[in-house]
């Protein structure tokens, strides 16, 4: 349920290129401000309001991306059994 996923995912999407550095810190910032730093990366998925004050996802997302060598679709599904 609370294991990272959306964590894990939005991490992975910054590591290949799939978001840029300013974005993250952005989002590091506004995570910070509600005492959620370490969710910056979920925050690349996480979009809706709830979502990032409750930590948790409650919404499917969809980020899609390109490597020099792929084209990456990358579908986040919420992990808590209310949603």
């Amino acid at each position: 349920v609370d294991s990272g996923k959306s964590t894990t995912t939005g991490h992975l999407i910054y590591q290949c290129g799939g978001i840029d550095k300013r974005t993250i810190e952005k989002f590091e910032k506004e995570a910070a401000e509600l005492g959620k730093g370490s969710f910056k990366y979920a925050w690349v998925l996480d979009k809706l309001k709830a979502e990032r004050e409750r930590g948790i996802t409650i919404d499917i997302a969809l980020w899609k991306f390109e490597t020099p060598r792929y084209y990456v679709t990358v579908i986040d599904a919420p992990g808590h059994r209310d949603f």
